[in-house]
């Protein structure tokens, strides 16, 4: 039968999925470690990942020889560099290596958040990679004199795979130089890091739309990998693109994910441009837009409460999955380890309304709540920059395995939620992708034949406390309550 390969290509690991391109069913999956990182330096060798999709192809075993197709998805934002010679400069610099701080703040001081918002749909943290081309200009200028190709971490795969420097609009609209309005890179926005911007240009990859084709698989790419020669190669995405494509969302549908930090996302057919910084205006990979809200602190505020409680992440859970008894007035603000935004540079966590009667399947409610609560927070930035987000809530991450996090989950939103069957979403969204490029049919159908997406539905409890618990976070982090 013949397979879509898809590849996620994340911080932590490299991830495949083959599927049966008729039916969308799984035939076989691999995985392989990437090497340990963490703020605020984080860095990796590119050549690790290409190692890693090797291991991870090679657990397919004889399905390989079933592959027609392939696409990459891979971590958001990171700086890749090549020299004239097809060598990596330096390690990349990934979307979690907070070094470039100061030159993120420094940059919209220097255009004013308008223009950022404007030019590429979202003001420039130290996540985006224009601040860590502004971190390398100022720190390794023997780097940056070396730089013949620019990539991020998933063009760096599609250029090992087919020898084509080349990139999609919805990875490219994290940069930082990319307008995902006009698609278009905009060397004036490049001006602000470099000399010269019109000749880097040269140095960016090409972009492709969402349905072409790269080409197929170079030779000694098919002999590393043990897949055949003519494989076709689709441009791939950003792992949160690709999450979008793999839950099959449409306009107003949303995905909350909740892993180490969180994000919420919706597709929408109108960009954003949020001055204030708290959405990012990224372009999705199917030619519409993904307006996102990321959030520094998600599963690993309930990993600490769970600690101090003297138990696990499941404990946690359990202790908080109990019937609603009314909202106790306990609230956590989860700024555990900062939320570096225009509005909270410097934010702390705390926990309010404690007494004595406070018991700990109260507090341990308040973990997860508070991490929930800064999600729909989130969602209702999204709103406020007039995102449609009227469409299904669709759970995923590490955290959606948790019975306390679903449930509550519908608790605060007061409708149904979806937690889909498959927690592959980004290289589900990759195969997809490939799929469809081999088949020349419209993503969205083969989405739905594929019938992605489905999963359990859990509904709100009946006198939830819900509102409650979303007012009163709301009146502490306005600052109307300490």
């Amino acid at each position: 039968m013949p397979l879509a390969l898809g590849v996620d290509s994340s911080t932590q690991s490299t991830k495949v999925e083959a599927r049966d391109i008729e039916s969308g069913a799984v035939v076989a999956r691999g995985t392989a470690p990437h090497p340990p990182t963490g703020s605020p330096v984080s860095e990796q060798d590119p050549n690790a990942w290409w190692d890693a999709l090797a291991a991870a192809v090679g657990q397919l075993g004889a399905h390989r020889a079933e592959v027609v197709a392939l696409a990459v998805a891979g971590q958001q934002h990171g700086l890749v560099l090549v020299d004239e010679h097809g060598a990596v400069v330096r390690p990349a610099k990934l979307w979690n290596d907070t070094t470039s701080a100061r030159h993120a703040t420094e940059l919209v001081d220097r255009l004013g958040a308008q223009c950022w918002a404007t030019g590429c749909g979202s003001v420039p943290v130290a996540s985006f990679t224009i601040t860590k081309l502004a971190w390398l200009a100022d720190n390794e200028p023997e780097s940056l004199a070396r730089i013949e190709k620019i990539m991020l971490p998933h063009d760096y795969l599609t250029w090992r795979l087919t020898g084509r420097h080349v990139t999609d609009r919805g990875d490219a609209s994290g940069t930082g130089w990319f307008d995902p309005v006009g698609n278009e890179y905009r060397t004036d926005l490049l001006a602000a890091v470099v000399d010269d911007a019109d000749r880097w240009l040269e140095r960016l990859p090409e972009v492709l739309g969402p349905d072409a084709s790269v080409g197929e698989l170079s030779p000694a790419a098919a002999a590393a990998l043990g897949l055949p020669g003519a494989v076709v190669v689709g441009p791939g995405t950003g792992d949160n693109m690709a999450g979008a494509l793999g839950l099959g969302l449409g306009v107003g549908d949303i995905a909350m994910s909740l892993g180490t930090s969180g994000t919420v996302y919706s597709v929408s057919q109108t960009p954003a441009s949020d001055v204030t910084g708290a959405v990012a205006g990224f372009a999705d990979a199917s030619g519409g837009y993904l307006p996102l809200v990321c959030t520094l602190n998600a599963t690993r505020v309930t990993d600490a409460v769970a600690a101090w409680m003297g138990t696990d992440a499941a404990g946690l859970s359990e202790l908080a999955a109990g019937p609603p008894s009314g909202f106790n007035g306990v609230t956590l603000v989860p700024y555990f380890d900062g939320e570096r935004t225009p509005n909270l540079p410097d934010a702390t966590g705390s926990l309010v309304g404690l007494r004595t009667a406070t018991t700990r399947e109260e507090l341990a409610r308040a973990a997860h709540d508070g991490v929930l609560c800064g999600l729909f927070a989130g969602l209702d930035a999204l709103a406020e920059a007039g995102i449609d987000t009227s469409g299904r809530v669709h759970l995923i991450g590490g955290g959606a395995r948790s019975s306390a996090y679903r449930q509550r989950c519908a608790d605060l939103r007061q409708s149904p939620i979806v937690v889909p069957a498959s927690d592959e979403v980004v290289a589900t969204g990759a195969a997809l992708q490939a799929a469809s490029i081999t088949t020349a049919g419209p993503a969205a159908d083969l989405a739905a034949a594929w019938d992605l997406g489905a999963g359990e539905t859990i509904e709100p409890r009946l006198g939830s406390d819900g509102p409650e618990v979303r007012a009163a976070y709301a009146m502490v982090t306005s600052g109307s309550m300490v």
